[in-house]
């Protein structure tokens, strides 16, 4: 069973604005709607868009032009991604669209909303990605990011292009995977993820709260060795304390002593 709709503006691999298609009806309740990027396709809100027709042309055209000035700004960015990983390249955590977001805030001074930077799954490799962010339906720039390790080589692997990993096959596969997954993502396979209720928002959750689980885990783990060394570093102070004054007891006896047998 599907859903008519009529869509408020382009949508990639379904129609443009003023298309009345057939979609899902999880894809049409859980993104399209709350989205506003369609009305249901009743007569009402048929009529309704035929007369809002112009206007919202218009605001999509002036929408489109700011949006793609800033495409402009933006292309080509190379936004540096500074993250903890093993010298295999594996972060100790993962690199979302709010990291990419704020990445590319920072170095181009300009405001990336999060939600223009859609991902299929979270980067979990060093290296450099080509990601695409969506300013405007159907205006999109090309940035990438480089997740590395330190400044130092973030600067190389700007130079060489390549990620600077200790098995520098197994990252081209990596990166071969990912390319792989994005390509493979299409219309039908997002519509059933959002059949299941934005299961992309969930997701995401989830991984956040995982990553922090994560970090919540070693920070404790950093304490409790902290603690470990202070508390041992005491012991042998107490210890150490405990010797010396059982040393000065046993130095003070035979004084003593010889003190009593001079007064007999």
């Amino acid at each position: 069973m599907s859903t008519q709709v009529i869509l408020l503006e382009r949508v990639e691999k379904l129609g443009n604005m003023g298309d009345v298609v057939a979609v899902k009806p999880g894809y049409a309740r859980n993104y399209l709607l709350p989205e506003k990027k369609a009305l249901r396709a009743s007569k009402e809100n048929v009529a309704y868009f035929e007369t809002q027709k112009k206007h919202l042309e218009s605001e999509n055209d002036k929408q489109k032009a700011v949006a793609e000035k800033l495409a402009k700004k933006i292309e080509g960015t190379k936004v540096s991604l500074i993250r903890q990983a093993s010298e295999s390249g594996q972060l100790f955590g993962s690199v979302n669209s709010r990291d990419i977001a704020e990445g590319l805030s920072e170095a181009t001074g300009e405001k990336i909303d999060r939600a223009a930077v859609k991902l299929n799954q979270n980067y979990k490799l060093i290296g450099l990605f080509p990601i695409d962010v969506t300013l405007h339906p159907e205006v999109k720039a090309e940035i990438t990011i480089n997740i590395a390790r330190s400044v130092e080589e973030a600067e190389i692997q700007a130079k060489t292009g390549k990620a600077l990993v200790a098995d520098a096959v197994d990252q081209e596969e990596a990166e071969e995977q990912t390319e792989a997954a994005v390509d493979a993502l299409d219309e039908d396979a997002l519509a059933e993820v959002l059949e299941d209720g934005a299961l992309e928002a969930e997701k995401e959750r989830q991984v956040e709260a995982e990553e922090k689980a994560v970090e919540d885990a070693a920070k404790a783990e950093e304490k409790a060795a902290k603690k470990a060394e202070k508390d041992a570093a005491k012991a042998a102070a107490d210890e150490a304390e405990a010797a010396a004054a059982e040393g000065e007891t046993a130095e003070e006896a035979p004084a003593e002593a010889e003190e009593e047998k001079t007064e007999e």
